[in-house]
């Protein structure tokens, strides 16, 4: 098999499986898309810009030998890719978290719990301010954060309890696929860009850049969701 394939046999076969799990009856999450493309394109370009630039200022960059050699600007497409893929599949969980769990709703403690992570990473996002993915991935995690219980009228439906217990359920595929990318490794980080430490070969910053993708992704889908 030729190695250049490898990134987009990854987002493959991440993909397939939820896809196909899309027409599960209970679920129905086919009948759900069109909530689901402004929550995804909305984030995708906003960490398609990030991604461009994290690329041009070296915070990562990209083994030729594990991508094809199309690019968007100086991203490899399947860097692209990945901002439609892995939300697809997070917010497919998420649904599934919903539908299966419909009790799972309101919680003081998730709340709570989301509001002490905010302060958290402001906190290492200012220590950090001198390493470019530390700093803004986490100031960036507290400020959406903020903006969620700040603007309670416009994410009036974001459901933090739901959000955790699919998060946490996400972290196990992402460990897989990330671990993957990084001990290749597809893509390689910069480390005097970040705190240098790994979850086996994951950057730390990488497990709150996907939970702020993620939680973007769902509150802007639960905006446009129609649930009874």
């Amino acid at each position: 098999m030729n190695p250049q394939y490898t990134y987009f046999l990854i987002l493959g076969a991440s993909f397939i499986g939820p896809l196909a799990l899309s027409f599960d009856k209970k679920v129905a999450f086919y009948t759900k898309w069109k909530y689901l493309l402004p929550a995804i394109i909305v984030p995708a370009l906003l960490y398609i810009v990030w991604d461009m630039y994290f690329t041009k200022q070296g915070v990562w960059w990209f083994n030729e030998k594990y991508i094809s050699g199309i690019h968007i600007g100086n991203l490899p497409i399947e860097e692209v890719l990945f901002f439609f893929v892995v939300p697809y599949c997070c917010v497919f969980i998420y649904e599934c978290i919903r539908c299966y769990f419909p009790q799972l709703k309101n919680k003081n403690w998730a709340n709570l719990a989301l509001k002490i992570i905010a302060i958290a990473c402001l906190f290492t996002g200012i220590v950090f301010y001198d390493r470019y993915y530390t700093s803004w991935t986490f100031l960036f995690t507290a400020i959406f954060i903020a903006a969620i219980y700040l603007l309670r009228s416009f994410f009036t439906r974001f459901d933090a309890v739901s959000f955790f217990v699919s998060f946490l359920i996400t972290l196990i595929p992402f460990l897989v696929v990330n671990g993957f990318l990084t001990a290749m490794p597809v893509v390689l980080y910069n480390n005097a860009e970040n705190m240098n430490f790994r979850i086996t070969t994951i950057p730390f910053e990488d497990t709150f850049y996907g939970m702020l993708l993620m939680m973007m992704n769902v509150s802007i889908y639960e905006r446009f969701m129609k649930r009874k």
